[in-house]
């Protein structure tokens, strides 16, 4: 089974033998789009509209509403209608042959396409896929301090230099759709997202209703926000603490089946309404609980799958979308999972401690020979938080959100930057580049790297504008510079702040342990970051 949910696993396997199929009904036009063209602020909002602008993103069809009347008439044909796109412009119904003979020849409707891949509905004997834990022992009693036991997990893929220059997300607001968020309206590390307004709504779009907070619910997604935008004082920071958050349920941990798929389009098409800037999700599909629904690697093409489609477009509206790999490395069948598929899609492998690729992490790439992964972070004893504690977690579903982290941060430094200019340049300076791997895409993440490589060519900054000397230290730390310095301030490797001067163009570290140790020089204009070592 290749569910990515990280502690959940399904009870079986099911067998259909019902006539009925799950269909998705293609309308041939949106007859009042017009109407929206002349007031698009009727659809989206204007932070939507803003990223559209700033991205150079035009409005087309697509972002106009489903025409009401046709799904008024597939209703009155006897069908129920729960879930629709207004980017694929349709809706999904359960038709049997003959039913789909009756919607094939309605005016309105352009076609009709099963979600089944596969005639055969006898069941097929699949390992169950224990690739994700957490554990909570002992994780209670941490003494470190900051950034604490997920410090290695954030210096691996080089996020400290942007936090040390200010871009923790703030300002990107960033789509969580996952499988639901016990604990976050309770959990002491959430408060601090709830305390600076950090999460701006959410829905269950499986039950249709707000309910995304239920005790029943799978904590998974909980998880995964907690990688990004988790605190714990002294013990643990997200990778972007200061971003903004949506947290949709499209995951049903109960079962698994197509209908998934819409959910996650729906909630897709909500994140782009809000105006999000990214999309982060630690779920994806291969297998079913109705095997004729399963996919097989040849379907993974990236464009096969609804989901995987229906992905590509919030890419294409300017939204930074980024999917677990899957967890079947280990596995006979150990192949991506769609969307991850998806060409637009940024694809995210697991490595551990060592940088090694995570024996459970997918491997690429998809079947019409895209590179994936196209990147890896930390997927193997990585920590989040939950509740009221940190947790040690293993899976592609947790090295997900912790790059999801660092590209906020990158949207907040970089925010007019052309996304698929953002995705070249991570891949461009990820460990292996140009090379690559079929487990570990072009290698680890390092977004210190992506972000000092811009400012090295940004008319707006001269290089070589600051430097430190000597580095390695044992006395003094000196900067070099004609800017004005208005203070320097340096922290440890764990990001505690050991001390400031202002108006200084040197600091004394004499009587600092051994060690790394960051330095952030606030100009007029702009701040620097610099690593030494302290001898």
């Amino acid at each position: 089974m290749k569910k990515t949910l990280l502690f959940c696993l399904l009870a079986g396997y099911s067998v259909s033998f019902a006539q009925t199929s799950l269909v998705f009904v293609f309308f041939k036009d949106k007859p009042n789009k017009a109407a929206f063209y002349a007031n698009p602020l009727s659809e989206l909002t204007q932070k939507s509209l803003n990223r559209r602008t700033a991205l150079g993103v035009a409005l087309n069809d697509q972002d106009a509403p489903i025409e009401q009347s046709y799904i008024n008439n597939i209703q009155s044909l006897g069908f129920t209608v729960t879930d629709y796109s207004k980017w694929l412009n349709g809706v999904a119904v359960n038709a049997t042959p003959a039913q789909i003979t009756t919607l094939q020849a309605q005016t309105y409707v352009l076609s009709v396409e099963s979600f089944a891949k596969n005639s055969s509905t006898v069941p097929k004997t699949l390992p169950v896929n224990k690739w994700e834990n957490w554990d909570q022992s002992a994780s209670k009693n941490l003494t470190v301090f900051d950034y604490g036991s997920g410090s290695e997990q954030i210096d691996q893929v080089n996020i400290r230099p942007l936090h040390l220059a200010g871009y923790t997300g703030t300002g990107v607001t960033v789509a969580v759709i996952d499988s639901g968020f016990p604990s976050v309206d309770t959990g002491s590390v959430y408060s601090r997202l709830w305390t600076n307004n950090h999460i701006k709504g959410g829905y269950d779009f499986v039950t249709k209703t707000p309910d995304i907070y239920n005790p029943s619910l799978n904590g998974h997604g909980s998880v995964i926000l907690g990688a990004i935008g988790g605190y714990i004082q002294d013990t643990f920071v997200g990778s972007a603490p200061d971003a903004d958050f949506y947290l949709y349920r499209s995951e049903n941990a109960s079962v698994e089946i197509p209908e998934e798929e819409l959910y996650w389009i729906e909630a897709a098409e909500e994140a782009d309404r809000k105006g999000v800037d990214m999309i982060t999700t630690s779920l994806g599909y291969a297998t079913f609980d109705d095997p004729k629904y399963n996919y097989t690697y040849a379907n993974l093409n990236g464009t096969t799958s609804f989901i995987a489609r229906g992905a590509e477009i919030a890419v294409n509206k300017g939204i930074f979308v980024l999917f677990a790999a899957g967890n079947s490395g280990a596995q006979p069948w150990h192949y991506i999972l769609t969307p991850a598929d998806n060409a637009k899609v940024f694809t995210i492998g697991s490595v551990d401690s060592a940088g090694a690729s995570s024996s459970f992490s997918s491997y690429g790439p998809n079947s019409a020979g895209v590179i994936k992964p196209d990147g890896s972070t930390r997927g193997s004893a990585s920590i989040s938080v939950y509740n009221d504690a940190t947790l040690v977690v293993n899976g592609t579903s947790i090295a997900t959100p912790i790059a999801a982290g660092g590209v906020a941060c990158l949207i907040q430094a970089f925010t007019t930057m052309n996304r698929d200019m953002m995705r070249t340049r991570l891949r461009e300076t990820a460990s292996l580049f140009p090379n690559h791997t079929d487990q570990m895409g072009f290698g680890i993440l390092n977004f210190g790297k992506f972000y000092n490589n811009v400012l090295s060519t940004s008319e707006l900054v001269k290089k070589n504008s600051v430097a430190i000397f000597p580095n390695p230290v044992k006395n003094i730390l000196n900067i070099a510079t004609d800017l004005e310095v208005l203070s320097l301030e340096v922290y440890d490797n764990l990001g505690r702040l050991i001390t400031k001067v202002n108006h200084q163009k040197s600091v004394k570290v004499e009587d600092f342990a051994k060690g790394v140790y960051y330095l952030k020089i606030q100009t007029m204009d702009k701040i620097y970051y610099e690593k030494f070592i302290k001898e």
